[in-house]
């Protein structure tokens, strides 16, 4: 801008300059012919003229360059001020994009926070119906408790009971056992004098497939299928051995079961209602077979018994799996 108004000035100082300058030329003539005897002093006057301007001019000049200089010095700065204000524009225009941006994520926060709402209160529904149930559940739940808790103990009377119900009952049936030797055998034991020749065997099943147990207690094993009974001290019907005289005697019996992994497979020797001994095995798969055998002394009418061990089960079939032996080794 100043360079545009410093190039009118200028071309109107040199105007003012030519201007005076052939003022002065037209001037000098007339002096010359009044005043002939001044010659000297006009000559001096038209060269003083021109070195003045000369000297403007190159002030000027001077001037000028300075100002083109300070010229592209601005020019610069408005050039380096234009591109910032671009930068500054498109930072607006990425700003006002991003504010844009933040308004929506904004709307489709609280949009989704509104959802969130209700489902929230949707939920607390939920679980307030849940609580209710929870605590209508934990009430049967808890007479269900006191149901099962008489029931059980109810149980556990009535196990009780049976359990001394079949005792009684074995003891009774041993002593019935022992009284069962009538008249006619003492009679005949005595006419016989001594019996030498008393053995029996016999298998738990005839021909089918038989599994006996679990029970609660012990229970007394019929084994009914009889490979021999020399003698006849053998009851297929009661399971009873009844020494016919008084002896040593020698029992073997042998178990068998499926494998099981709740209920083993066993069974106790017993005499008078004493335990001797036992055969037992317990394995979750498969089949097992346990064994034992007792010698004993037994008087005139005295009772062997087997009998199935609680929580036990033992099987049978046509190929005689379990079995109970005994024998007269000597009388005394």
């Amino acid at each position: 801008m100043e360079m545009t108004m410093c190039f009118p000035l200028l071309l109107l100082i040199c105007s003012l300059s030519t201007a005076q300058l052939q003022s002065d030329n037209d001037i000098v003539p007339h002096h010359a012919e009044s005043q002939e005897g001044e010659p000297t002093n006009v000559s001096e006057h038209q060269q003083t003229f021109p070195q003045d301007i000369h000297a403007v001019l190159r002030e000027m000049s001077a001037s000028l360059a300075e100002q083109r200089v300070e010229t592209r010095h601005l020019q610069r700065e408005n050039e380096a001020q234009a591109a910032k204000l671009r930068e500054l524009e498109l930072q607006k225009t990425e700003m006002d994009t991003l504010k844009l941006q933040q308004q929506a994520q904004t709307a489709k926060l609280e949009l989704q926070k509104t959802e969130l709402e209700k489902q929230k209160t949707e939920l607390e529904k939920q679980n307030i119906e849940g609580e209710k149930q929870k605590i209508e559940g934990e009430k049967q739940k808890t007479e269900l408790e006191k149901q099962k808790t008489e029931l059980e103990k109810q149980k556990t009377e009535g196990d009780k009971l049976k359990q001394q119900l079949q005792e009684q009952a074995a003891e009774l049936i041993t002593v019935k056992a022992r009284s069962t030797v009538t008249e006619n055998q003492v009679e005949a034991l005595k006419r016989d004098g001594e019996v030498k020749q008393v053995a029996f065997s016999a298998s738990l099943s005839a021909s089918d497939s038989t599994t006996i147990g679990p029970f609660n207690t012990e229970t007394n094993l019929v084994f009914t299928y009889v490979f021999s009974n020399i003698g006849n001290a053998y009851n297929p019907n009661t399971g009873f051995f009844i020494a016919p005289v008084r002896g040593a005697y020698h029992f073997e019996f042998y178990v068998h079961g499926h494998g099981d992994p709740s209920h083993p497979s066993g069974a106790v020797l017993f005499k008078n209602g004493e335990r001797i001994c036992i055969a037992y095995e317990h394995q979750p798969s498969g089949s097992a077979k346990s064994s034992n055998g007792a010698t004993l002394l037994l008087e005139v009418g005295d009772v062997v018994v087997l009998r199935l061990w609680q929580n036990s089960r033992i099987h049978d079939n046509l190929n005689h799996h379990s079995t109970f032996s005994g024998h007269l080794l000597f009388t005394m």
